[in-house]
């Protein structure tokens, strides 16, 4: 029985496709981005998820990296459901000037779970930019459904969730410019650190949605 020899067409398409089953399963044992949040009450660490949420976590990374974050305020603390910060100047507590909105990423895969991190916005659904929430219980309510957008989970919380739990337990009430569920004793980010990079994460180009007022204060609910 003669054998044909394969065409050469063939041959380079069964070397491409082992060549991008490699790379991705390369791609899948990469370690992804982490960042070190450091308030005053301790710290927990963040795995960000660029996979799933790019533009977002690209944003993210590009305040850590402005230092944007450093001396801002956990202003809303609501048990039971999140805690919120990063917008905030913790001198002044007015809100600092942010850089263009995101596209609003839920829909991507990730559930708004206990000790997930998600991007803060207003009711517009593209609202989001810098501000910040870690779920302190799993809120599906937060989720997107076929009639409206979600709220975007781009990373969770892999080291610290006591420190969370603790913010999440701090008496509240109104304070300054804060009507309600704002902490009585100021909680600060001091500081956010990467302590570990998957790879290059790129700014995302900007996008064509309103800034919201500096008055406005972003919720995830």
């Amino acid at each position: 029985m003669l054998i044909k020899p394969r065409p050469r067409i063939a041959i380079l398409s069964g070397l491409l496709l082992g060549v991008l089953l490699v790379q991705g399963a390369a791609r899948a044992e990469e370690p992804n981005t982490q960042v070190r949040v450091t308030t005053n009450m301790g710290e927990f660490v963040i795995e960000l998820r660029a996979d799933r949420a790019p533009l977002t976590v690209a944003n993210f990374l590009r305040y850590v990296r402005e230092g944007f974050y450093s001396n801002t305020l956990i202003h809303r603390v609501v048990a039971n459901f999140v805690i919120q910060g990063g917008g905030h100047d913790a001198t002044s507590m007015k809100l600092k000037p942010t850089h263009e909105n995101v596209f609003n990423e839920s829909g991507n895969g990730l559930q708004n779970k206990r000790g997930t991190v998600g991007l803060a916005r207003s009711e517009s659904a593209h609202s989001g930019n810098a501000q910040f929430y870690v779920n302190l219980v799993d809120n599906p309510d937060l989720d997107p459904v076929a009639t409206r957008w979600g709220y975007v989970v781009f990373g969770r919380v892999v080291q610290g969730m006591d420190v969370i739990d603790r913010i999440g337990e701090t008496p509240t009430g109104a304070s300054g410019q804060f009507k309600s569920d704002a902490p009585l004793k100021p909680l600060i980010i001091e500081k956010i650190d990467v302590i570990a990079v998957a790879g290059t994460v790129s700014a995302p180009p900007p996008t064509p949605v309103a800034t919201p007022q500096q008055n406005t204060i972003l919720s995830p609910k």
